[in-house]
């Protein structure tokens, strides 16, 4: 049975080639990017909610270096990085008074 999805047709400019060889590249690098920042993310709230105010401050600081990071390259916008900072350090500081 065929496919009912299009096939994509190469490029016949060189110009166009060389676009979708960058495009392709840009695309992994972007992807390996956004992984980390959800990662160093995931990792802080982990520590939080295991209760470890050492390791959680830790980590935030190297998570707050990742987001900069990242936003300033544009993969995420910058209000969105400001956001998850903030949010991140709210909940940082709770466990901070708590203990």
């Amino acid at each position: 049975m065929a496919s009912t999805k299009p096939k994509k047709k190469n490029p016949r400019l060189a110009s166009g080639r060389k676009r979708v060889r960058q495009g392709t590249k840009l695309n992994a690098a972007n992807t390996s990017l956004r992984s980390k920042y959800r990662t160093a993310i995931k990792s802080v709230e982990k520590a939080v909610l295991a209760g470890d105010k050492a390791k959680a401050t830790e980590l935030f600081g190297k998570m707050q270096a990742v987001v900069d990071t990242i936003a300033d390259k544009g993969i995420f916008h910058k209000n969105k990085a400001a956001r998850d900072k903030s949010r991140l350090s709210a909940k940082v500081k709770a466990l901070a008074v708590a203990a």
